[in-house]
């Protein structure tokens, strides 16, 4: 009996709720600010998929120590402080733009967490795909030369200051006419983002998969290495036979059709709308809406 109103007792005391007061409920706002700008920070950029990798390391952490699987902790252990120091080389361009971008706005401006939406979640239409097809085909019956890539999910922000800026809607007249010879935007990347070309001569990283075959020159490598970064989809037209090619995680996909394209493009378009679905609207907005 003693020993049940000892366990009694102690569970009542865990349940006890702890006195709160104005200083705690601020600590708890502003943890919550900075933890929530850090994931969307990175989300945003090529980090997401290391960071991905990281927490499946963590959840094997955890296993390892439910189970006391000591040799497997002495390892992690070991090796968590290299594998930050790492991190934080690796990624170095991309927390120097944070603290630049943070340290550009206005104070009151930081604070906006709870602004309407803008996440790239914005899904392509059909006329976008159609346009995507009859000027990457009119390119290649003409062998001219192009590299289009189309963002989905991971931010190209940092391409896309490499290039120049355009911010047009997509049309194949237009395709043609940027990647047309002796033109000033025909050399580097194009990037789409939803339904309009965003910037023009974009440098890519070039692929340095030894796997790859010796005659792809570095358009084709720079289509596959922005691949491997990133969770973009690349249109390849080659300037020396005419074929189209597709990278994306890092495969190439050589001498397609029409017909492959469009499907391809209609696929990664559903995804996108069924990431846009998932997203719920914020509770702050579904009351306040004009019909």
């Amino acid at each position: 009996m003693e020993s049940l109103k000892e366990f009694f007792s102690k569970f009542v005391m865990w349940m006890r709720i702890p006195s709160i007061t104005v200083i705690d409920i601020l600590e708890i706002i502003i943890i919550a600010f900075i933890v929530y700008n850090v994931i969307k920070w990175i989300r945003s950029t090529r980090a997401w998929m290391p960071v991905k990798g990281l927490m499946i390391l963590f959840f094997f952490w955890l296993v390892a120590l439910i189970f006391k699987m000591d040799v497997i902790l002495w390892i992690l252990n070991n090796t968590i402080g290299v594998g930050i120091t790492a991190i934080i080389i690796v990624f170095q361009p991309e927390i120097r733009r944070a603290l630049e971008q943070l340290g550009q706005q206005s104070f009151p401006t930081s604070l906006r967490i709870f602004s309407e939406n803008k996440e790239r979640d914005e899904r392509f239409s059909e006329k976008t795909v159609e346009e995507l097809v009859k000027g990457t085909f009119f390119l290649a019956r003409h062998k001219t030369g192009a590299l289009i890539v189309m963002e989905q999910e991971v931010f190209l922000g940092e391409y896309e200051e490499t290039g120049i800026a355009i911010d047009a809607v997509v049309t194949n007249q237009l395709l043609i006419n940027i990647f047309e010879h002796n033109t000033p935007l025909h050399d580097g990347a194009v990037i789409v983002r939803g339904d309009r070309i965003v910037a023009a001569t974009c440098y890519l990283p070039v692929s340095k998969n030894m796997r790859l075959s010796k005659e792809l020159g570095t358009r084709h490598r720079a289509g596959v290495g922005i691949s491997e970064v990133t969770d973009s989809f690349t249109i390849i037209v080659s300037e020396q036979t005419g074929k189209v090619s597709l990278a994306q995680n890092g495969t190439l996909i050589s001498n397609i059709d029409a017909d492959y394209l469009r499907m391809k493009l209609q696929e990664i378009q559903k995804d996108k709308a069924k990431v846009s679905a998932g997203r719920k609207k914020p509770l702050w907005k579904k009351g306040g809406e004009r019909q």
